[in-house]
């Protein structure tokens, strides 16, 4: 959250000076965030399915440890550049939203940057829940029968 915070006031602070060296913001702008967190959700039950049905391990057709474990590495690092992509867009909106009815341009950039703030916020969601989902499972409960006397 602190993250999301500091670019987002860093964001507001670059834009305010720079924003007439910007190049317009479309619609398209964040969507490679967007199929990013797609691709990471679709990992993230594939990954989920395999470690429930147990088949995880070394073999044909079973999931390496090591790409479990690959699979948190990345997904850390989505949701720290997921993280930081929503504070800076977060940030481009605070400055866009109160101008879209007096600068022609803030208005039409407006959409763009919503749905690239949407798109990181998406990442973020997704790529927690791919390192929520890369868990192993929990130990079996002991049954009566298999207790020390």
């Amino acid at each position: 959250m602190a993250a999301v915070v500091a670019a987002a006031v860093l964001a507001y602070l670059l834009v305010h000076v720079l924003y007439r060296y910007f190049p317009p913001i479309t619609l398209w702008t964040g969507l490679s965030l967007l199929a990013v967190a797609a691709a990471e959700a679709a990992w993230a039950v594939s990954v989920r399915a395999r470690i429930r049905d147990g088949e995880i391990g070394v073999g044909g057709g079973r999931l390496h440890p090591l790409a479990v474990a690959r699979s948190v590495v990345i997904a850390k690092a989505s949701a720290w550049v997921g993280a930081l992509a929503l504070g800076w867009w977060v940030g481009v909106l605070v400055y866009l939203l109160p101008r879209r009815s007096s600068v022609r341009v803030a208005g039409a950039d407006t959409p763009g940057a919503v749905v690239a703030a949407v798109s990181a916020l998406a990442l973020v969601v997704a790529a927690r829940w791919l390192q929520h989902c890369c868990k192993s499972p929990g130990e079996p409960p002991e049954t009566a029968d298999a207790a020390p006397e």
